[in-house]
């Protein structure tokens, strides 16, 4: 313990060493967590104030809309203003705070993209029980659990994590504190610590990818005897949701589910599933949803925004 003491701050070698590049870097990520914020408030507030707070499906996405903007904004902003500074500095106890974060609103975003799975998987395969299964004390009974099983799947590795000793260097070959990266500055021997990551991330995160394919491969084989209609909007709403599982599970199952090492590519697939998803699932989930767009134009584009009250 009194090791670990020696190492009271890390040095994050962040994205790039090149000044032009981390500028570069800036305005991109800048502009992509403005993107994050406007594209997710918005379906928020369009949820929320309209009907489509009543329905499971809008239900669950304006919930993973708000991890959304918590989980990125546990990296985007110590990215950001980390790309204008010379000295890149987070210290320990900070660091083991963004750990416990990230992986904890990471671990609420996947488990709510399950809970989104089930709903499409009860509403298409079970429509007779959809409304018995799906009612809101079920609902929020999944938003609960989802919300319990981030907070063990961050504890574990918080845990695993907060005992470690650490004598120096201090230099993490990342842009934020993540578990990997710090078991390699560990002063002990983390080859066992590093199976039980795997299994609480990576084997983790691959069972539920498994699932959630399963479930929507059992969706694509019922909807074939829907009418064509009613089939395109199935089709069209999992399409949405499948995109958003690929996105999100590839990079963190290509991360987290080897051996404790760093690759430079993890930097890049990071990127994938700490900024880039978050600011595309507004995209993905309005762009091909009517309904989603319907509620937008009835809560934006409503005639009280627009039209000035007459002069009296």
């Amino acid at each position: 313990m009194e090791n670990r003491n020696n190492v009271t701050e890390f040095i994050l070698l962040g994205l790039s060493k090149n000044k032009k590049v981390q500028i570069l870097c800036f305005l991109f990520f800048l502009l992509c967590y403005l993107a994050i914020w406007l594209g997710n408030l918005i379906i928020m507030t369009s949820i929320t104030c309209s009907q489509l707070i009543n329905q499971p499906m809008y239900f669950f996405l304006n919930y993973l809309a708000l991890s959304d903007l918590l989980y990125t904004s546990t990296v985007t902003p110590k990215l950001m203003t980390d790309l204008l500074t010379e000295k890149k500095v987070i210290s320990y106890k900070n660091c083991m705070t963004q750990l416990f974060t990230t992986h904890f609103f990471g671990g609420v975003e996947v488990f709510i993209i399950t809970g989104m799975a089930y709903d499409r998987y009860v509403a298409i395969c079970k429509p007779l029980h959809y409304a018995i299964l799906m009612n809101r004390r079920r609902c929020n009974s999944i938003l609960r659990a989802s919300c319990a099983g981030g907070f063990l799947h961050s504890l574990g590795l918080f845990l695993l994590t907060i005992f470690l000793p650490f004598c120096g260097p201090n230099e993490i070959d990342h842009y934020f504190c993540d578990v990997y990266p710090l078991l390699i500055l560990a002063c002990i021997d983390t080859h066992k610590i590093g199976f039980l990551v795997i299994a609480n991330s990576g084997l983790m995160g691959l069972l539920i990818f498994v699932v959630l394919m399963a479930s929507y491969f059992m969706i694509l084989y019922n909807v074939r005897a829907y009418s064509a209609e009613n089939r395109h909007k199935a089709l069209s709403t999992c399409s949405s949701h499948i995109t958003v599982v690929i996105l999100f599970f590839a990079p963190v199952i290509f991360v987290y589910i080897r051996p404790a090492t760093t690759l430079p590519e993890d930097k890049v697939f990071t990127l994938f599933y700490t900024i880039i998803v978050p600011m595309l699932n507004p995209l993905i989930y309005t762009l091909r949803n009517a309904e989603m767009k319907n509620a937008i134009r009835k809560v934006w584009c409503t005639e009280r925004f627009w039209k000035r009250k007459p002069m009296i």
